[in-house]
């Protein structure tokens, strides 16, 4: 069982071998990257410390007392591609468009990479038995949660142990559990340990990935009829109900298909001979793989509506990405179960499907980490293209999504946007350009906020209108600009008001960023309180002929409120 598998049997040493390595491991990713870890903000320092928290799992999941060469070389390359990714998501700053997103799909190379490295995918191609790689799937991941549970565990009572000794007022441990690098060495040497004894024990592991299935498989069953049903349900009322309902139809419809699948092969299993007789299970395998497809069908349909609705986006085309993984194994199952309906060897080709897909997928995943397609320029291009074709017009077109959401590419694109001969394009292009922060879509537009200028004055409610599409932030959908007068010339001196303070500004602004005005902290009436009528030759702003924020004309120096 152990040498199919790819182990090579207990290692008494395994627990305190990889409770040393990721303790370590643990230790440098604090003194690279310092407390925050892994989410540091310096690209450098989170590429060591992707090195050392990629390359050290990889390591501590395949390490064998008689195999540490591959293992070596295996978690080397896993730890340097994270850190190349780490350095370029962390060090490019705004440059990429959601550099997050790459970074995830080295997680998911790297992630598939891991049980066929260790069921020898690299020595044995496609002959790779896939009950091997099956067997790794499921161990490991019943192996880093139970490793998890432990790290938990032993915070717990390292805490109880902490609280135990200071009642002698011994506060050693304490102090060590308030220092992170101690944290980061105890994680990992906890993770280290349990995940060490938890594959010294291969037939127990064995025996909780049968558990596991059995326990998945009676949900199958419920997720089967309710997808069955749902699928019915939208046939008669038709696709469009699905897309009026709600704008997260995508993911729901993903997330779906992803528990059809994980439940599907946790009845599937490895061969046949494991397959539970329990014809309602058989049955819920059936209709959960045969379901996929026109889940992830109707996703894409989903999707494919926003995009010819609002063009491309370097989110939508990770969106399409995921989609055509989920729609590759739904077709694939599809077909594998057409194919082998009437042999019954339906099942044999699912789980062929899922090695040469797991393969791929791997690979593509790494391709698109990778600095190759560049997903900000094939967005902008398409959102010009719409702008240029009239598709969009350009009062409603997304300037703000080029300059906050599409990286380098976006921002050129909007500078060219900005010298346009159209004179309505560049003045709003140039608008994104002096934001100082993201407008988020479904924000209320300038043009769709209740504003009120006090005086009356249309240029002042142009220019008013102008700031408020910059920093759309500042207002509501209803709020007050006054005029205060005493403005530098070519200015308009306003307060914006908003609630209980108000900002000051000079119009037209330059785009600086403004502080509010805070409200009056409140007066506490005490006993011995001095309490008199007093007049204060200062201007307030009054709603309602209740004074907010500070004197206007003094706006930094903390006065008593004036008598309502």
């Amino acid at each position: 069982m152990s040498e199919q598998h790819g182990e090579h049997g207990e290692w008494p040493l395994r627990p305190w071998v990889l409770a040393g390595l990721l303790g370590f491991a643990g230790l440098m990713i604090y003194l690279f990257a310092g407390e925050a870890g892994p989410d540091t903000r310096v690209g450098w320092r989170a590429a060591a410390a992707a090195f050392f928290f990629f390359g050290g799992i990889a390591l501590a999941f395949t390490l064998d007392r008689d195999r540490w060469r591959g293992p070596a070389i295996f978690a080397g390359l896993a730890g340097l591609v994270m850190a190349g990714l780490a350095w370029r998501a962390v060090g490019a700053g705004d440059s990429l468009p959601d550099p997050e997103y790459g970074f995830m799909a080295g997680v998911i190379a790297t992630g598939l990479a891991l049980p066929l490295f260790q069921a020898g995918f690299h020595r044995t191609r496609w002959a790779t038995p896939y009950r091997a790689i099956h067997h790794h799937v499921w161990t490991d991941a019943i192996c880093a949660a139970g490793s998890l549970a432990f790290v938990g565990a032993s915070w717990l009572l390292l805490l109880l142990l902490s609280e135990l000794f200071r009642l002698l007022k011994i506060d050693l441990l304490r102090d060590l559990i308030d220092n992170a690098w101690f944290g980061w060495t105890w994680s990992g040497a906890a993770f280290g340990a349990a995940l060490g004894v938890l594959r010294n024990e291969i037939g127990i592991l064995s025996t909780l990935k049968r558990v596991v299935m059995v326990v998945l498989s009676i949900l199958a069953v419920p997720l089967a009829v309710g997808l069955l049903l749902f699928l019915v349900a939208m046939v008669l009322s038709g696709p469009e109900v699905l897309w009026a309902a709600t704008r997260n139809a995508t993911p729901i419809l993903l997330l779906c298909a992803a528990g059809a699948w994980v439940l599907a092969n946790a009845i599937v299993r490895d061969d046949d001979a494991e397959i539970s007789a329990n014809r309602l299970l058989r049955a819920a395998a059936l209709v959960l793989t045969l379901v996929v497809l026109p889940l992830t069908v109707f996703a894409a349909i989903s999707l494919g509506t926003r995009v010819s609705q609002h063009g491309l986006s370097p989110e939508r085309l990770w969106g399409l990405v995921a989609i055509a993984v989920a729609t590759a194994y739904g077709l694939a199952w599809f077909v594998g179960v057409l194919r082998g309906w009437r042999s019954g060897g339906w099942r044999e080709n699912v789980r062929r499907a899922n090695l040469h897909l797991a393969v791929v997928i791997s690979g593509v995943a790494l391709l698109l980490a990778l600095p190759i397609l560049d997903f900000g320029a094939i967005s902008t291009r398409d959102q010009l293209a719409r702008l240029e074709r009239g598709k969009v017009d350009a009062k409603d077109f997304d300037y703000s999504a080029l300059r906050w959401d599409f990286g380098d590419a976006g921002r050129r694109a909007l500078a060219r946007l900005e010298r346009s001969d159209d004179r309505e394009v560049a003045k709003l292009a140039g608008e994104a350009m002096r934001q100082t922060s993201r407008v988020w879509p479904g924000s209320p537009s300038p043009a769709e906020m209740d504003l009120r200028v006090q005086p009356a004055d249309p240029a002042l409610e142009r220019m008013a209108r102008d700031w408020l599409r910059q920093n759309p932030w500042a207002c509501s959908e209803t709020c007050v600009v006054l005029e205060l007068g005493d403005a530098p010339a070519g200015k308009r001196r306003v307060a914006v008001i908003n609630g209980p303070g108000y900002q000051e500004i000079l119009l037209p602004s330059e785009g600086r960023a403004i502080e509010m005005a805070p409200a009056q902290p409140a007066v506490t009436l005490r006993p011995d309180s001095k309490v008199e009528l007093r007049t204060f030759e200062r201007r307030y702003i009054t709603v309602d002929s209740v004074p907010i924020g500070q004197p206007i004309d003094d706006s930094r120096v903390v006065a008593p409120r004036p008598p309502r």
